[in-house]
């Protein structure tokens, strides 16, 4: 097998992976849903701060540098937000102009599928896909280096990608998308790993340079998803039982992304 394929090949079987785990682990009941979305926000916070920007500050060295594009990118999802917003708004009464800004929301106060257009469900997506472009990149990379270690630089990366691929597919879902919809896009998005293992291969030099500024992107499509769509959902369950349940989920989904990440790194370490 050529080395160009087995690349190839490492980055399918890393992406399938982690997205096909996730999706078995996504059987819930419809119901449970909302309440996940707790879950979610931790492992997309997680992945964010423990996982992706770490990894773009080693690469860059800069502070300055990761955390101006990730300013960036949050103005730039705002905008994204705006645009779908506006494709959507078509008469004075509707979400953007701020006349039924809870119209997706029932008396019961539970969020219900399809409220918010598939805003976050569509951002979370390009914030994937970005962050499994620079994963192709690194495995590529890995790969040139050595096959054992390209091997397991993608077994690590398919393990500490489930968390954030449940934290994704419980958002799409929560968004208004199908769970077959949700399915088909996160495999979509995964497959933008294989794009840049191959770009990754032929084109590594420049590339370099550009992957710290990708994964500040990738991060700031998860923190804004996480901040601006999700967790003002929450304060409309504001009992004190319900706001424990959901503290006690973020840190879940948090801790679970740690507890991913750390493995990987020491399995890497050991091989």
């Amino acid at each position: 097998m050529s080395l160009l394929a087995a690349i190839l090949l490492a980055s399918a079987a890393g992406g399938l992976l982690s997205v096909l785990l996730a999706s078995l682990a996504m059987n819930l009941r419809a119901a449970w849903v909302p309440v996940m979305v707790s879950y979610a926000i931790g492992a997309l916070l997680g992945a964010a701060f423990l996982e992706v920007l770490p990894h773009a500050l080693e690469l860059t060295g800069s502070f300055q540098a990761v955390s101006g594009m990730v300013l960036a990118g949050i103005l730039g999802f705002f905008l994204l937000e705006k645009l779908v917003l506006w494709r959507h708004c078509h008469t004075e009464h509707c979400e953007a102009h701020g006349a039924e800004g809870l119209a997706g929301h029932g008396h019961d106060g539970h969020d219900h599928a399809g409220h918010d257009h598939g805003r976050s469900g569509l951002m979370i997506t390009v914030g994937d896909t970005v962050h499994n472009f620079v994963d192709g990149v690194m495995i590529a990379a890995a790969f040139l280096v050595d096959v054992k270690l390209g091997v397991v630089t993608a077994f690590a990366i398919a393990a500490h990608e489930v968390p954030q691929e449940i934290g994704d597919f419980l958002i799409l879902l929560h968004s208004g998308y199908t769970r077959f919809q949700a399915l088909m896009l996160n495999l979509l998005s995964s497959a933008a790993m294989m794009v840049g293992a191959l770009l990754g291969y032929f084109l590594l030099a420049p590339l370099q340079g550009a992957l710290p500024y990708m994964l500040a992107l990738a991060a700031s499509g998860m923190i804004y998803v996480a901040v601006a769509d999700l967790i003002p959902g929450l304060h409309r369950r504001a009992a004190l039982g319900q706001t424990a349940q959901q503290l006690a989920l973020i840190g879940l989904g948090i801790l679970t992304v740690w507890l991913a990440g750390s493995a990987a790194h020491e399995f890497m370490h050991q091989h």
